[in-house]
């Protein structure tokens, strides 16, 4: 028995909003269009959305989940989601293992723009 991968899937009311924010502001590659859902490639992994009224699943009011994509450059990331006018929740700031910027995507889920502070870490997410 082996595991291969993971994909998390969100699930969007407006499925063509969410599919052009994610392929037109971060750019993520499509590696399969099911129609009713798309995956895309992340680096290492995968995430998918899902059109709300064909899913397994609906979307919720509020969601208690959030994308956390590991970045290069947090304060760069920043100015650009802001630059796209992207929703901002929280800007930079430093904890004791990551520094991180907080967005909504169309769907209200939230979106967390990190890096690891320390270096080996942050290296095993490149």
């Amino acid at each position: 028995m082996e595991i291969y991968s993971q994909i998390t899937f969100f699930y969007y009311e407006d499925y063509k909003a969410a599919c052009e924010f994610y392929e037109n502001i971060f750019n993520f590659k499509v590696v399969q269009d099911q129609k009713m859902a798309k995956i895309y490639q992340i680096g290492k992994s995968f995430f998918g959305i899902v059109d709300g009224d064909k899913g397994s699943l609906r979307p919720q009011p509020d969601n208690a989940v959030m994308l956390t994509i590991i970045v290069d450059n947090v304060t760069e990331w920043y100015e650009y989601l802001k630059g796209k006018n992207v929703k901002e929740i929280k800007s930079p700031s430093k904890g004791v293992c990551a520094e991180s910027a907080f967005f909504k995507d169309p769907g209200g889920y939230v979106i967390e723009i990190q890096r690891f502070i320390d270096n080996e870490i942050q290296r095993e997410f490149e």
